[in-house]
């Protein structure tokens, strides 16, 4: 299998942690593309992370829209 190589391009916010791990919201290049906004958990320490979701800028601004209207 594959390297992944990824680069955090902009830490945007953690949302929850929980011992060595954590929830963030980050941009995040994969494999050189560009960036993407991306949600996922992870251990910095390690240099593990989990299963987790990226968007577009516009998938971003549909999602803004709709926790607003929460």
């Amino acid at each position: 299998m594959p390297e992944i190589k990824y680069e955090i391009t902009k830490e945007i916010a953690v949302l929850s942690s929980k011992g060595d791990w954590s929830k963030e919201i980050n941009e995040v290049s994969w494999m050189g593309r560009p960036a993407k906004y991306d949600i996922r958990e992870w251990n910095h320490k390690e240099g593990k992370m989990r299963k987790g979701i990226t968007l577009t800028e516009d998938e971003i601004e549909e999602l803004k829209i709709a926790l607003n209207e929460i």
